[in-house]
C-alpha cells in the first residue's frame, strides 16, 4: 500500500492488508494474482551521458586488443571525450533520456550515473546539467557523480590534471552545489596504472570528501594498486571492478562496511578476470552490482547484470537480487529510502510476469515480456501491455 506520499504504508499479506485498509479509498487498485513484487532495481554505475559510438571497437576486442591498447590508440575514453565535448547539452539530454527509459523499462527505478566524458571543466559541467536536467524531469531515481577523473586530458599529465581538479573543477562543483544549480552525489576517480596513480587518486578523493562529495571511485580493475585499501582509509562508501583486488583489501573493505560494485558485464565483454565475489561474501564484504553501462560495455538491463553475477561469479540468486537492490542502495547512500519493500521506504517496485521472482534472473535477456510494471514513488511509471497476452513460461 502507497500512500499520497510516494511512500510505503503497508505490507504484508493480503487478508491482513485488506482487514487494514477496509475503510481506505484507493486511486488505483493492481491485482498481483500469479505475479511477484520485488523492491526495484537499483543500478549502482553507469557512464550513461555521451556521444559518439564505439561499436567499431568492439571488432577491435575481438581480434584481441586489450583496453588499454585502444585507449593508447586514442580510442577508448578519449574517442568518447572528443565526441562529448562537441555535443549540444540537448543533443546529450535527448540520448540520455532515451537510455533511462530502456533501464527503467527493464526494472531499475534508481541509477548512479557519471559525468567523465568531459575531462575538462566545461564540458564536465555541461554532463552534470545533463544528470540535473533529468533528476528534475524525469520519474527515475538518480545519484549524480562527478567523474572528472575519468581519464587524463590530452596534453596533460596525471599530476597537472589532478591539480586541475582540486583547484578549478572541485571549487566550481562546490558553488554551483551551494547555488542548488547542480546536485552532486559522488567523486570518483579511475585509479590505474597509466590513468591516476595512487597518490593523485588519494588527492582528489579527500578533496571530494572536504565538500561533501561521497567517495565511490573505480579501483583495482586492470592492475592491482591497492585501491580497496585506499577507500577503505579514506572512507569510501563504494569501490567499483575490483577485478585485481588484493586479499588485504578484501580485508580492509569488509571491516570499513566499504560496498564493493561489481560489474561483470565488463569482465565479460573485455574477458578479464571475474571479481571474487565469493570470496568477498565469504569476507562480510557488503557486495552490489551495476551494469557498467557504457560505450564500451553497452548493456541496460539489470536482470542480465545479475545473470551474469550468478552464471560467471557464481553468487546465488538471492546474493544476486539482495546485491541489485538493498546492497546497491547501499553504495549510493540510500539504503534507508531504496532498495526493499519496508514500510516508510519510497515505493519503487517491480511487478512481474511469473508467481517465482527467480524468472527474472532465469530467463537471460527474458526481461521484456517478464517486467508488468515498474512503479516508483507509488505512481506506475510504466506499463507493459504485452504481459497481459504472454505467459511467463
Amino acid at each position: 500500500v502507497f500512500g499520497r506520499d510516494g511512500c510505503i504504508k503497508a505490507v504484508g499479506q493480503a487478508d491482513v492488508i485488506r482487514n487494514q485498509f477496509s475503510e481506505a479509498m484507493f486511486e488505483r487498485i493492481i491485482d498481483c494474482s500469479g505475479k511477484c513484487v520485488l523492491p526495484g532495481l537499483v543500478d549502482a554505475h553507469t557512464h550513461p551521458v555521451w556521444a559518439g559510438d564505439r561499436v567499431h571497437e568492439f571488432a577491435m576486442k575481438l581480434a584481441g586488443a586489450s583496453y588499454m591498447e585502444i585507449h593508447q590508440a586514442g580510442g577508448g575514453i578519449h574517442f568518447t571525450v572528443e565526441h562529448t565535448q562537441k555535443a549540444t547539452e540537448d543533443e546529450l539530454f535527448s540520448s540520455f533520456q532515451h537510455r533511462l527509459g530502456c533501464m527503467l523499462r527493464a526494472g531499475s527505478t534508481l541509477v548512479e550515473c557519471k559525468s567523465g566524458y568531459g575531462l575538462n571543466l566545461e564540458t564536465e559541467l555541461k554532463m552534470l546539467r545533463v544528470i540535473e536536467r533529468a533528476r528534475k524531469s524525469m520519474d527515475i531515481g538518480i545519484s549524480s557523480t562527478y567523474c572528472g577523473a575519468h581519464g587524463v586530458p590530452k596534453g596533460k599529465t596525471a599530476t597537472e590534471a589532478t591539480d586541475d581538479i582540486i583547484n578549478n573543477h572541485l571549487p566550481k562543483l562546490k558553488e554551483l552545489k551551494l547555488s542548488g544549480e547542480i546536485h552532486v552525489n559522488n567523486i570518483d576517480v579511475f585509479c590505474e596504472k597509466g590513468v591516476f596513480d595512487l597518490e593523485s587518486t588519494r588527492r582528489i578523493l579527500q578533496a571530494g570528501k572536504d565538500i561533501g562529495l561521497q567517495i565511490n571511485f573505480h579501483g583495482d580493475e586492470l592492475h592491482p594498486m591497492k585501491s580497496a585499501e585506499l577507500g577503505a582509509e579514506l572512507g569510501a562508501r563504494a569501490i567499483s571492478h575490483l577485478e585485481e583486488v588484493t586479499d588485504e583489501g578484501i580485508e580492509a573493505m569488509a571491516r570499513a562496511k566499504c560496498a564493493a560494485v561489481l560489474l561483470p558485464t565488463t569482465a565479460y565483454m573485455l574477458r578479464l578476470k571475474q571479481p571474487q565475489a565469493r570470496k568477498m561474501l565469504e569476507e562480510g564484504v557488503i557486495v552490489a552490482l551495476g551494469s557498467d553501462f557504457n560505450p564500451n560495455a553497452y548493456c541496460f538491463s539489470m536482470p542480465m547484470v545479475m545473470h551474469l553475477a550468478c552464471v560467471n561469479m557464481k553468487m546465488s540468486m538471492n546474493e544476486a537480487l539482495a546485491a541489485a537492490t538493498i546492497n546497491a542502495a547501499y553504495a549510493l547512500g540510500k539504503s534507508d529510502t531504496h532498495g526493499s519493500l519496508e514500510v516508510g521506504k519510497q515505493g519503487d517496485l517491480l511487478i512481474i510476469n511469473s508467481s517465482r521472482w527467480e524468472h527474472l534472473i532465469y530467463q537471460f535477456g527474458g526481461h521484456e515480456t517478464l517486467v508488468n510494471y515498474v512503479i516508483v514513488k507509488g505512481k506506475v511509471i510504466y506499463e507493459n501491455k504485452r504481459c497481459e497476452t504472454m505467459s511467463s513460461y
